[in-house]
């Protein structure tokens, strides 16, 4: 069988999505897969990245990183999407870009595939299930299958987040991602890619 072909295209301000990605690059990797990491383009003018030092820092080290074309969606047998929280949200990154996709929408090209999704805010109760369960709404939309995590493997009751893997970056917004989300990060790159080999068969 020929590999699964996983795409995971996010948007990171500070940094915490990003390395999520990256993660789920590597888990899907050793799971078997082809994997394109693609960013989406930075909408924010530049006074609003200028004024977060994080923000202005993550930019720069990352803004030459490939960028996410319809492409790769189409290409792909599963998706992962990759968004902070905004006001219990899709940050508006991601959205712009999704809202690209109407052309291959109408010809059918994003149906039949496996997606979910990763998020990160603040607080614990900062929008994170909120942000995952609107992101599939666009999803039910493409006639995609949603791969949520559920409760599938017992760590899935340590991260406890059965939408998809989410981290809270606490109120300096830098805390580390610990062994906890690692786990569940490497989970979802794996059933993804298991889900997505099936669909694609």
């Amino acid at each position: 069988m020929a590999d699964v072909k996983l795409a995971i295209i996010y948007y990171s301000s500070t940094g915490t999505i990003h390395k999520m990605a990256e993660r789920l690059r590597e888990a899907g990797e050793k799971a078997g897969a082809e994997v394109r990491l693609r960013q989406v383009p930075e909408l924010a003018p530049e006074e609003a990245i200028a004024s977060n030092a994080a923000w202005s820092q993550h930019f720069d080290k990352t803004k030459n990183e490939p960028k996410a074309a319809a492409d790769d969606v189409v290409w792909a047998d599963a998706v992962l999407f990759g968004t902070p929280t905004r006001y219990g949200n899709v940050a508006s990154q991601l959205k712009q870009f999704i809202d690209t996709l109407g052309p291959q929408w109408g010809q059918g090209l994003l149906a039949n595939k496996a997606y979910a999704g990763f998020t990160a805010s603040m607080t614990e109760h900062g929008g994170q299930e909120s942000t995952l369960l609107a992101l599939y709404n666009t999803i039910y939309h493409f006639g995609g299958v949603v791969v949520a995590p559920g409760y599938t493997d017992p760590l899935k009751f340590a991260d406890g987040n059965p939408y998809g893997v989410s981290h809270v970056t606490g109120g300096s917004n830098d805390a580390p991602l610990t062994d906890v989300q690692l786990a569940a990060l490497d989970h979802l790159a794996t059933r993804i890619v298991t889900v997505g080999g099936k669909l694609a068969a």
